[in-house]
């Protein structure tokens, strides 16, 4: 978004997890077959996500515990009617020029329901230095990018080169086709992002951090004549009373071997980012309940990599706290909580209504507006 023109936002964009990485569980740390990373429980999630009225939906990507992210979201094309789909692409692991066309063929599918996350960790088997892989996503992005809005690929890169005709390959989407969220803290990511990404993604900090992030951001951006809004990918555990929404946190350790749950944190291919050793940090700086801040609960990365804290209170709380996060100037929050079809239940009955809620895709005008008669935009708006 050139930085002349700046989105107004009225709302946030509330979206759900689909753990395909099998990383559902009742008790952290503790392997329950019942919420095995599997079809049909992942897709059972999804469409719950869909019908309560959540806005998007982060498909995530893990070789050794995961599903596969693009048959996945191909996958619930047909079964969801009104949320759009995140899928997460590890840049470098399909071919640009095939990844565009199979992107594109979703699109079109999901009649531009679709929104990318872009990822730059390692592919299985492989590594690369930081800033050798950010150099590789920034290809495989221009690639993309030069599929979707030309009439051909014509790009010379370190990479990859290629000089290709690109009628196959566009998507439903206008105006650049899917939006791109990213996350990433090395200057190499940020600076990616700035350049041609249209939501940052961050994991949970305080408050002063997340204010000190979008500020650096904002600012790389503007050297971009560009502008970026702002996304944040948080746990959350909401019940009738803080009481009892504090109680389920603990109960939620209360299996967890603390050698498993290094074991499973570091197995993630982004065990040694930046970005998890952040989320470690903001752990060290908890009190001994590991709470950072009012309401902001860092216990739950003691079981798994990446994003590391939840957000825990009754609903005031929690709508207080997402309030907060929009004051600042963040329009996109990815929830989760454990397990994801009882959290993703509880979250729509007790907050979700509170909430203004937009769909990015139609807010950058990639796709038209829906109403909530439109065949589109079936099932609850809130």
């Amino acid at each position: 978004m050139k930085i002349n023109d700046p989105l107004q936002i009225d709302g946030a964009e509330i979206s759900w997890f689909a753990p395909l990485c099998d990383g559902d569980d009742d008790f952290l740390g503790n392997r329950n077959p019942d919420f095995k990373s599997s079809w049909e429980n992942t897709s059972k999630i999804v469409s719950t996500a869909d019908a309560l009225g959540y806005r998007n939906v982060l498909c995530p990507s893990s070789y050794q515990v995961g599903q596969d992210t693009l048959a996945f979201v191909a996958g619930m094309a047909p079964l969801t009617e009104q949320i759009n789909l995140l899928a997460a692409i590890r840049c470098g692991e399909v071919h640009p020029p095939m990844l565009a066309r199979s992107i594109a063929t979703l699109d079109h599918m999901l009649k531009g329901r679709l929104t990318i996350n872009i990822i730059s960790s390692d592919l299985p088997g492989d590594q690369l230095e930081s800033s050798e892989r950010y150099a590789r996503s920034r290809e495989v992005i221009e690639i993309l990018k030069q599929a979707w809005t030309k009439e051909e690929i014509d790009f010379q890169g370190k990479y990859y080169q290629f000089n290709l005709p690109t009628k196959a390959v566009k998507p439903y989407q206008q105006n650049g086709g899917p939006l791109l969220y990213f996350g990433g803290y090395s200057p190499a990511g940020v600076d990616l992002c700035a350049e041609h990404c249209d939501v940052y993604l961050m994991w949970p900090e305080t408050e002063e951090k997340l204010q000190g992030l979008m500020d650096n951001m904002k600012e790389k951006a503007a050297a971009y004549n560009r502008t970026v809004q702002f996304g944040l990918r948080v746990h959350v555990i909401v019940r009738e009373t803080e009481a009892e929404a504090r109680d389920y946190a603990d109960n939620l350790l209360s299996k967890l071997n603390l050698d498993l749950g290094t074991d499973i944190r570091n197995r993630a291919q982004d065990a040694s980012s930046l970005g998890v050793a952040r989320q470690s940090q903001l752990r060290e700086e908890a009190d001994e309940k590991f709470y950072v801040e009012p309401n902001l609960w860092t216990g739950i990365g003691l079981a798994r990599s990446g994003c590391g804290a939840a957000l825990v209170g009754n609903p005031d709380q929690i709508v207080a706290k997402l309030q907060r996060y929009m004051d600042m100037g963040i329009r996109s929050f990815i929830l989760s909580g454990y397990p994801h079809q009882q959290e993703c239940e509880l979250f729509a009955k007790h907050v979700l209504p509170r909430l203004k809620t937009v769909s990015l895709p139609e807010v950058f005008g990639r796709v038209p507006k829906t109403t909530p008669n439109s065949p589109l935009g079936k099932g609850p708006r809130h």
